[in-house]
């Protein structure tokens, strides 16, 4: 037998992509929006760059092709995510500007964030030392130094973390979403 109730509709989502050099403050921004917006019940998911580089794009390295095939694997989830009326916040550093707005465009509801900071201060807060390495010439194809990092042109909100508190940051994301 056949049903013939109408399906429940589904709220259709939306992206939030922070993108930036590494260590700019992606991933700090898009985990403090993470626990402002399910404090306030939001159904929300959090695809930070690291943790789908380990789990879901294993074994690709940083070329150009590399790095565009991770952007796009992530881009394919936060769609499925948010068709189905999640809030996905990408946090991904996605250094071309052309396979970003590619993929982006297929986005649902999509905020690009800008995240900035100058490579002095990026350089700084790495704990790891990874842009004195790659300065040196010991870490090939580090974006931001021995590859490009090309900065949106027109993003949808753009924060100076270098200016700006985590807090002030966050206040920022929510009047740009409408949760303010």
């Amino acid at each position: 037998m056949t049903s013939t109730a109408p399906k429940p509709a589904v709220q259709t989502g939306r992206v939030v992509w922070f993108t930036g050099l590494s260590g700019a403050g992606k991933s700090t921004l898009a985990g403090a929006l993470h626990a402002e917006l399910l404090a306030r019940g939001v159904n929300v998911e959090l695809l930070d760059g690291d943790a789908v580089r380990e789990n879901l794009s294993r074994g690709l390295g940083f070329t150009r092709e590399d790095r565009d095939i991770n952007v796009r694997r992530i881009g394919f989830v936060a769609e499925l995510l948010a068709r189905h009326g999640v809030t996905v916040l990408v946090s991904a550093i996605s250094p071309y500007a052309d396979t970003r707005r590619d993929v982006l465009s297929g986005l649902p509801n999509a905020l690009e964030v800008f995240v900035d900071a100058p490579l002095e201060v990026v350089t700084q807060r790495d704990v790891k030392g990874l842009y004195l390495k790659a300065l040196a010439g010991e870490i090939p194809h580090f974006t931001g130094v021995s590859d490009p990092y090309e900065a949106p042109e027109a993003p949808g909100l753009h924060l100076r973390t270098d200016r700006l508190s985590v807090q002030e940051g966050v206040t920022e994301l929510l009047r740009a979403l409408g949760e303010a």
